[in-house]
């Protein structure tokens, strides 16, 4: 009973936001729907005339369908950038199978002697089609479109990964911030939208199935038609409404993140004329780097370990200023992407274990973890997995084998140590929930993370229209320790208060903003 309450708390609190990003979900998931079917009947039809065709369609359909939906983003990004654009492609690409196979499929069921009749009365190939073929194939029509409408609801969550927003924002927030209240106010709604949208598909496919159904009136058909415009017109209106007079900051997808992104971008609009497009919550390192080398994104915070290992590949340079200023060169050299002065905090990687676990193996250090590693569980990131930073030299300089290595999203590593499916984790120095699940952090006594300062960096072809941003941004500077950044993020991952909410309350605590 508690729990419903807290969720009802929480749904009355966050109710605007949820309103919000749940209009963004309908109309993000409407357009894409329209456009597949405007893309996909046609071609259903295309390739009932032409048969040779169809086998070529339909495979290349299938091809696109089996490719991982975060896979395809991934292709599209570095074309299409990030927000909504690649979201609604991802979909019309998902969307199409369906729709062109069941509006084929419905057109070669029908039964030749009608067709055959039709030929002798005279009918036309076009007369045949619009009177015979194709209201004898709506319902199965009916039925593919009915597929990709439902199935577009669930795949749109996904939009929020590379910034698109929609409900899909609630879900991976709560699961980074470990939040079940906000993972529910993300997921149910997108249920309720699924369900809906599959009642009233599931409505005009019934009636379509009605022998004597009688004739919609023109009336309607010009209503539906004129829907439909407002549909799409509305969609480009929302992704191009002033788009090319705002600033983007960017950011990845961990609560620290999304806290500067909300600091910076406010920061700006308080000491400028210049309107700031939040986009939060992007995935990770290279989603981020490739939007702002395509332009889609103008401003992040990124960290010097990041930049030195990750992206150049460097050698680990363990003196902070060396790595500032390696990273700082190569960047502007190579990326045309300027390092602004460090905000102060070291959001080191580092390893972690429950208070159980430290005493049960008396552990201090990641040496003492190394000794007993093969008796433990390590749940990370997907990042740490694969980075030359991380997992190589912890069993190259440690020599850590653990029994068992599993990767996973952010918030999830948490979670997996909390009910005890995981011994260890990686975290980041800074993070709020090792504070609020009273965790004990392993001293790096070989010292092979690199540091992680955090400073702001900003595309140069921005700060060329915009100089006023490095002195503003620069603001920031020495302003946040690492325990303050912890802090931060404890507010916002264990006390619930709202990312802009923290942001806001810093910054007029410093005197950066009034």
């Amino acid at each position: 009973m508690n729990s419903i309450i807290e969720f009802c708390n929480f749904l009355a609190s966050r109710s605007g936001q949820i309103l919000q990003l749940f209009l963004q979900h309908i109309e993000l998931t409407l357009l894409s729907v329209v456009i597949a079917i405007l893309i996909g009947v046609p071609l259903g039809i295309l390739i009932e005339k032409k048969k040779k065709l169809s086998s070529t369609v339909i495979g290349i359909a299938n091809v696109v369908q089996a490719i991982p939906s975060l896979a395809l983003l991934g292709f599209l990004i570095p074309i299409l950038g990030i927000g909504s654009k690649p979201a609604i492609v991802m979909v019309i690409l998902y969307s199409l199978l369906p729709i062109i196979k069941n509006t084929y499929t419905g057109l070669i069921g029908i039964d030749p002697n009608i067709i055959e009749s039709a030929h002798g009365m005279g009918m036309t190939e076009s007369q045949i089609l619009k009177i015979v073929k194709l209201p004898l194939a709506f319902p199965v029509i009916m039925a593919g479109i009915r597929i990709s409408a439902v199935t577009a609801v669930g795949l749109m969550t996904i939009a929020a990964f590379i910034g698109a927003g929609g409900l899909g924002y609630m879900v991976f927030t709560g699961v980074q911030s470990v939040n079940n209240d906000m993972i529910l106010a993300g997921a149910i709604p997108a249920c309720i939208l699924a369900l809906v949208i599959d009642f009233l598909i599931g409505k005009v496919e019934k009636s379509a199935t009605k022998r004597k159904a009688k004739k919609m009136p023109t009336k309607y058909k010009r209503s539906i038609a004129a829907l439909l415009c407002i549909v799409i017109a509305a969609g480009i209106i929302f992704y191009y409404n002033n788009s090319k007079n705002k600033i983007v900051v960017g950011g990845k997808n961990f609560t620290e993140q999304i806290i500067l992104v909300d600091m910076v971008g406010e920061l700006i609009e308080n000491n400028s004329n210049i309107k700031v497009d939040y986009k939060p919550n992007l995935g990770g390192t290279n989603v981020v780097l490739s939007a702002m080398k395509s332009g889609n994104v103008d401003v992040s915070v990124e960290y010097t370990g990041t930049g030195l290992m990750d992206i150049m590949k460097h050698d680990l340079i363990q003196d902070p200023n060396k790595a500032y200023s390696t990273v700082k060169d190569y960047y502007a050299k190579n990326l045309e992407i300027k390092w602004l002065n460090p905000i102060g905090f070291n959001n080191t990687y580092t390893l972690a274990v429950s208070q159980d676990t430290a005493g049960k193996y008396n552990l201090n250090t990641i040496s003492d973890l190394s000794r007993v590693s093969g008796d433990l569980r390590l749940s990370c990131t997907m990042e740490f997995t694969e980075r030359s930073d991380t997992m190589k030299p912890l069993k190259s300089v440690y020599g850590a084998n653990f029994r068992e290595v599993n990767a996973v999203d952010g918030g999830l590593r948490y979670t997996a140590l909390n009910q005890n499916k995981a011994d260890v984790i990686d975290a980041f120095s800074t993070d709020g929930l090792l504070k609020q699940f009273n965790l004990k952090v392993l001293k790096d006594d070989k010292k092979i993370f690199p540091p992680y300062y955090a400073a702001p960096i900003v595309r140069e072809e921005t700060l060329e229209k915009h100089p006023e941003l490095e002195g503003i941004l620069n603001k920031l500077a020495g302003k946040i320790d690492d325990e303050t950044m912890m802090e931060l993020n404890y507010k916002v991952d264990s006390l619930g208060q709202k990312p802009e909410a923290v942001a806001d309350q810093f910054l007029r605590d410093q005197n950066l903003i009034k």
